[in-house]
């Protein structure tokens, strides 16, 4: 027998203060009795799903003697038995108490453990009349008295804003979203995998900087009391790294937060990590080899699999991303199939009307280049769900990047585009001190102070050639792991305070 969470009906209001009235009267009971759950210890040996899959493989046979420890997610109470469901970080196991076996004190205040309490429980692997892998429990440990009740739907927390503002009951109510967490954490370690094997030094760089560059994008500004002056909270990495090749370091990478002061959507959130990682001697199409080589290593490593399948609530497959075939193709290209092969050789005002006419969202103020980025990115970026590597972008996009040498209105830039969205951008770095100066100062406008004169100065004492690449890893961990928020990839998404 399975012990079923206990479900309150939904239609039928609840007291939660005289839920946490009868959990205190509970917490103060045990201590009258001398057990005080926050004083006790507890060492278990096994975890719980090692101790359900190790009995259900054989490889711990019928009788083995073992020590769990977690939280109790369900209970089930017959009398003179009792079932109770003992969760931890790998999953759960069911536990099978007696009072035969306990005595009639024990089993009372076995009895009387409430759904979100932490307890160790020691005693014998057996299986149940109805094939359920259990511990026949011989002694208990409280750990700790939940004061407050579980969530009241506890088959699933539903309500999003609880979700995100109290992730932790999420956690507890949805096992899935704790896989979703986990399993970014084993991407991100099998990233950190990945560039140690190839040889790369991982680095860390300042996340307040006097100047923020190495994007374009509003950042946040604080103020140093000590030094009297104003800091901003990085925008990206770029910069600090391209300092380090000058150092001599010549293939680094780092994980780390960057922050933009901009909108919050379905794929933005003003705090995000970012993976970012430098090559001297490469370019553009060493990086392309890398950010594929990186994508299929995690997913083989985390997911075992090349094919990612997204499926909806009732698991029915809706979208399949194969990740051993990669397309390659020139943003010019590609704008050309969407918007006409004339689409280059008409005036910038038919190219305005042209693109309003597919539908694009074009601002009063867009320059010629962003009415053409505009049909890039809301047409033809939302239609890539295949791994694609688009290239040659246009040169103002991308200022620290080199000009290619067949086309210099272009810059040997790529971006990879999985599931309609962006992964991640990547280029032959810009390592001409002269011609990255003009770059900054024509992006500046004219404003001086904009301009990060320490790194110019460092790119005078001479840069290797180099290739970069960013990766987002939130919409890395989306992609693969079938997300369609960044939120949910996000332990604590950054919510508006309440």
């Amino acid at each position: 027998m399975e012990a079923k969470p206990t479900n309150p009906n939904p239609a039928k209001p609840v007291d939660e203060n005289s839920l946490i009235r009868q959990r205190r009267e509970k917490l103060d009971a045990l201590r009258a009795k001398g057990i005080d759950p926050f004083k006790n210890k507890f060492t278990p040996d096994t975890e719980c799903n090692t101790a359900r899959s190790g009995f259900d493989t054989g490889a711990l046979p019928e009788g083995h003697r073992v020590a769990v420890a977690g939280r109790i997610t369900a209970h089930r109470d017959m009398g003179k038995s009792m079932f109770i469901d003992v969760r931890d970080q790998s999953g759960r196991i069911q536990v099978y108490a007696q009072k035969n076996v306990l005595g009639d004190d024990n089993f009372h205040t076995f009895t009387h453990l409430d759904l979100g309490d932490f307890v160790g429980v020691t005693g014998t692997l057996f299986r149940t009349k109805t094939g359920e892998p259990s511990i026949k429990l011989e002694a208990f440990t409280i750990l700790a008295k939940s004061l407050r009740p579980p969530p009241a739907k506890w088959y699933g927390l539903e309500d999003t804003e609880i979700r995100y503002r109290q992730r932790y009951l999420d956690l507890i109510a949805n096992p899935e979203v704790k896989d979703v967490m986990l399993k970014r954490s084993a991407i991100i370690h099998e990233i950190r995998n990945f560039f140690h094997e190839r040889k790369y030094v991982e680095v860390e760089t300042p996340a307040m900087q006097a100047i923020p560059g190495g994007a374009a994008a509003q950042p946040f500004k604080t103020f140093h009391n000590a030094l009297g002056c104003e800091f901003y909270l990085r925008i990206a990495l770029e910069l600090y790294h391209k300092r380090l090749l000058v150092g001599g370091i010549d293939k680094l990478f780092e994980i780390g937060k960057n922050f933009r002061n901009e909108g919050l959507s379905r794929r933005h959130n003003p705090e995000f990590t970012m993976l970012e990682a430098y090559c001297a001697f490469g370019d553009y199409a060493t990086m392309m080899e890398t950010v594929e080589s990186l994508i299929k290593h995690v997913a083989q490593n985390v997911l075992g699999t090349l094919v990612i399948e997204n499926k909806d609530a009732e698991g029915k497959v809706t979208k399949t991303i194969d990740l051993t075939n990669w397309r390659r193709a020139k943003y010019k290209d590609l704008i050309r199939e969407k918007a006409g092969a004339d689409w280059f050789d008409v005036s910038p005002a038919e190219r305005r009307q042209r693109a309003h006419d597919l539908g694009a969202e074009i601002g009063k103020e867009y320059v010629d280049y962003e009415v053409t980025g505009a049909v890039f990115e809301k047409l033809i970026e939302p239609t890539l769900i295949q791994p694609t590597f688009v290239t040659h972008l246009p040169k103002e996009l991308v200022p620290l990047a080199k000009l290619s040498p067949d086309d210099p209105t272009t810059v040997e830039v790529f971006e990879c585009c999985i599931n309609g969205q962006e992964i991640s951008p990547g280029y032959t770095e810009q390592n001409d001190p002269i011609a990255q100066r003009a770059t900054l100062e024509h992006q500046a406008g004219g404003e001086q102070q904009k301009l990060d004169e320490d790194f110019l100065v460092a790119l005078e004492h001479g840069m290797p050639p180099a290739g970069g690449i960013g990766i987002g890893i939130d919409r890395l961990c989306m992609m693969l792991l079938g997300q369609e928020s960044i939120r949910d990839v996000i332990l604590f998404p950054q919510l508006k305070p309440k």
